[in-house]
């Protein structure tokens, strides 16, 4: 059961802590982006550099995962293609994309980015604060517990 990571756009504290679990459970752990990134060097942790384009680094995720996998990513389209392949997925603030809650989250998505076009919403979500690093480790730690046999 590896650890899929749509490492483009996450947050350096969450990376760290992925990093630090994958060492300490000797958890595959793929951090897969379209620019070079930081990581550790470690027999479970490692790093896919894709090509830049649209989705590139999504679609290699959808491609590489199984069913049982953990995705980490913010891109709902990307969480709903993981969560069809049976792949479980939270984002950088431990929150889970689930089949319950996926549709509703890309039809909210799809309006905000409506809005945004219109001109009518600016900026986007808070800053990234302790409390979400906290919630993220407690999230990982609690799916860790669960699912990955030593």
């Amino acid at each position: 059961m590896p650890i899929w990571v749509d490492a483009d756009a996450c947050p350096v504290p969450i990376r760290e802590i992925l990093c630090r679990a994958a060492d300490r459970w000797q958890i595959q752990t793929t951090f897969i982006a379209n620019h070079g990134i930081s990581l550790p060097p470690s027999p479970y942790i490692h790093r896919r550099q894709v090509p830049q384009g649209f989705d590139v680094a999504d679609n290699e995720i959808v491609d590489q995962l199984s069913s049982g996998d953990l995705v980490i990513t913010q891109d709902i389209p990307l969480a709903a293609e993981a969560i069809e392949k049976g792949a479980d997925v939270f984002n950088p603030r431990g929150q889970a994309f689930t089949k319950e809650n996926i549709r509703q989250r890309l039809a909210m998505r799809n309006f905000m980015e409506e809005m945004r076009n219109a001109g009518q919403v600016t900026g986007g979500p808070p800053p990234f604060s302790k409390q979400d690093r906290k919630e993220f480790a407690d999230k990982l730690d609690r799916w860790l517990q669960r699912n990955h046999k030593r």
